[in-house]
């Protein structure tokens, strides 16, 4: 008895104790980690979310990859050439519908080009990015996988049309830089209006063609799908009808005076955003 009467302030504090921390306590894995147990239910490591309803409000918070905007297509655009022809995705999703698939080349025959929107990581790890896409219908979104893709180049230059008012301009920075008259669709073959881009730029040699001296195309397809190239909305030259600009003389192309469509050529290139305001 005296024993018993000697252990019994220990036992009473051990039974104390487990009453306040559980059975299980603190354990230590076989790994020598410390693993957290509460009622038999161990709160896993930051490599693996805990189980619903495990939740421990001591537990770190799990580290998150927050989206990242590659562009907001006003002061800061990125865009890519393709690194191999892979599927387009309507998600950031291997299993998610196919709106596509990556291509080497414009209908020129030049480097084809991507506005880049934002990169995603996946729960696998995996980067995604969200693009913008040239073709038919007009403003094709999709993802592909970071590694479809070559590297990123930026610009800081944005190119406005108004419909409305039969003007180009051009901003840096976010700042109006340059603007010119131009020449429009009929409104029987409109210029579209929207969110695209420049894909290609190049030089005509022939004086004589209606596109010199300089010839961009853009990410728009217009009403007229039989139109040679596929009907690619180009900004080019006056058309050899300079009177006729500012107006609404073309099947959807966007025309300029000679001299305004070599300054645009020697300041905007591939990449560079153009917002066609309806």
């Amino acid at each position: 008895m005296d024993r018993m009467g000697r252990f019994l302030p220990v036992m009473v504090l051990v039974g104390a104790a487990l009453l306040v921390f559980g059975w299980n306590g603190a354990s230590v894995a076989a790994s020598g980690s410390p693993v957290r147990a509460w009622g038999g239910t161990h709160i896993r490591s930051l490599d693996a979310p805990a189980a619903s309803g495990s939740a421990d409000a001591s537990a770190p918070a799990l580290p998150r990859f927050q989206d990242r905007t590659l562009s907001n297509e006003r002061t800061t655009t990125r865009w890519a050439n393709a690194a191999y022809r892979g599927n387009i995705f309507s998600l950031p999703d291997t299993h998610s519908r196919h709106v596509g698939r990556l291509r080497w080349d414009t209908e020129d025959g030049f480097p084809e080009v991507y506005l880049l929107l934002r990169s995603h990581l996946d729960v696998q790890g995996r980067e995604w990015v969200k693009l913008r896409v040239p073709g038919r219908p007009n403003g094709l979104i999709g993802w592909v996988r970071r590694q479809a893709l070559g590297s990123f180049h930026v610009t800081h230059k944005r190119i406005v049309i108004d419909r409305r008012r039969l003007t180009m301009t051009v901003y840096a920075n976010g700042h109006r830089r340059w603007s010119a008259p131009v020449g429009i669709g009929k409104r029987s073959t409109p210029t579209p209006a929207g969110n695209f881009w420049i894909r290609e730029r190049f030089k005509v040699t022939d004086r004589r063609s209606p596109y010199a001296p300089y010839a961009l195309g853009t990410s728009a397809y217009s009403s007229l799908s039989e139109w040679p190239g596929g009907g690619v909305v180009g900004i080019h030259g006056d058309w050899n009808q300079p009177r006729l600009i500012p107006g609404r003389p073309s099947h959807g192309c966007i025309r300029l005076h000679r001299p305004d469509a070599t300054w645009l050529a020697h300041h905007a290139g591939p990449g560079t955003p153009l917002l066609i305001k309806r």
